[in-house]
């Protein structure tokens, strides 16, 4: 199978105009028999409850029959089951859909398709969901636009409820731009429209694409980068009077202007933009802000103080000086995701409090390095030993509610750290340091 990507991704690198008439014959037995054993063991069932492990006992049966069902065109994906994980501090959630473990199978065998006929036309401008590409690598690129580019002003775009207004007709519109198989077209119209379960009633999807779903972050990238990367590099960069820049991670977004003018007048072409395409700005979380070196000459002039600042992919963003007086970008952990976290941690230490203080500490530390591994980034390192001391008084607290009687002083419990320690943060990401793989861009 990796042969036959190769070459797609080969055909549509060189043929920009080509497109795919038959791609549906690639999901074959063998091919979705490997996909079945890439899935993780451990993942939540759908609706009929399969897991991987019942499903596999009669794998080349079930197998069989699914790939028949997609040929004879009577395969339908079966609603997903829609739970609900914590989005952020006041108490609300964001809506997953969980696919059967069958629909799971299809979706990874079509998700590297997709990927190795869209990832060419996918612009620089674009990093969620890409291979070797992630969060850190559009920070670093957006800090190289406001330092080192004329950057005077940030628009800070949010797109109300994104996942669950991408318009079905566009997204198939543009996905028959390079796709033209109906086979495989169709399985992903079902999947568009497969609706979900919650509470044992079955709801309709006339539009949006689930959380949680395997194809839904291609999909999303395909959408955005038609109704958004293509415009703003095709039609408003040769509309406005300065340079302008793009950094797009999945649906969040910052744009960078040079002038004042240039921004509020893409602020408004792209509420039309987005209109046009079931999408809309959510005016309250959207702002346009005055940002970079220039920035805060003019604030400073203007004594006004620092220019203000603006969040994007869990930090905000901040004017602020090097040793050597030079202006420079900084970035800390935003406010929200740091109370978000710390309250579900809060949650379960106090759900887990119960458990073998060890086997706690191992949790935590797994918990602690993979925060560390996203936020300890350039400038931030303070901010997370600050969510480091929090935690430890999270735990401090719980573990002196195991029982009635209060099992640890402080003095106990800094040498059970000592004895059983947690990690501690340290710088991980260099802000500064591109990949070559990205560092053409700029």
């Amino acid at each position: 199978m990796e042969t036959k990507l190769a070459r797609i991704t080969e055909l549509a690198k060189n043929n920009s105009d080509m497109t795919f008439t038959s791609l549906a014959h690639l999901l074959n037995s063998e091919y979705l028999m490997q996909c079945h054993h890439q899935l993780p063991n451990r993942k939540a069932p759908g609706v009929k409850g399969t897991t991987k492990m019942t499903y596999e006992q009669n794998l080349e049966e079930n197998i069989e029959d699914l790939v028949l069902r997609m040929k004879q065109k009577s395969y339908c994906p079966s609603p997903a089951k829609r739970v609900y994980i914590p989005k952020d501090e006041k108490g609300k959630k964001r809506p997953l859909g969980i696919p059967e473990h069958e629909d799971k199978i299809v979706q990874k065998g079509m998700a590297p398709i997709l990927n190795a006929i869209y990832e060419n036309d996918f612009l620089d401008c674009s990093f969620g969901f890409r291979p070797q590409r992630n969060c850190h690598d559009a920070l670093k690129v957006l800090n190289v636009y406001i330092e080192k580019r004329p950057v005077s002003y940030i628009v800070d775009v949010d797109i109300k409820g994104f996942f669950d207004h991408v318009d079905h007709k566009w997204m198939m519109a543009f996905l028959r731009e390079r796709i033209v198989d109906p086979s495989f077209l169709r399985i992903i119209a079902r999947f568009l429209k497969g609706g979900y379960m919650e509470q044992a009633k079955h709801y309709k999807t006339e539009s949006g694409t689930p959380q949680g779903n395997l194809i839904s972050p291609i999909l999303a990238n395909v959408y955005l980068h038609y109704v958004l990367d293509l415009w703003f590099e095709r039609h408003v960069k040769k509309r406005i009077k300065g340079q302008a820049y793009l950094v797009r991670y999945a649906d969040d977004f910052v744009c960078c202007f040079q002038y004042q003018e240039d921004a509020y007048a893409f602020y408004d072409a792209l509420k039309l933009r987005l209109n046009k395409f079931n999408l809309e700005v959510a005016e309250d979380k959207t702002k346009i802000i005055s940002f970079g070196r220039f920035a805060e000459e003019n604030h400073k002039r203007a004594g006004k103080g620092n220019p203000p600042t603006f969040d994007f992919l869990g930090f905000t963003h901040y004017c602020s000086k090097s040793k050597e007086g030079k202006f420079r970008v900084k970035r800390k952990t935003s406010k929200k995701k740091m109370a978000s976290k710390l309250k579900r941690n809060n949650e379960w230490l106090k759900a887990n409090r119960h458990l073998d203080m060890k086997d706690i500490v191992r949790k935590l530390s797994r918990s602690l390095q993979g925060y560390y591994n996203y936020y300890c980034i350039t400038d931030n390192v303070t901010t997370v030993v600050k969510f480091q001391n929090a935690v430890i008084q999270q735990f401090f607290k719980w573990m002196n509610r195991r029982s009635q009687r209060k099992s640890f002083g402080w003095e106990k419990f800094r040498l059970f750290l000592m004895k059983f320690p947690l990690p501690n943060p340290r710088a991980k990401v260099n802000i500064y340091e591109l990949r070559n793989h990205i560092s053409y861009i700029l």
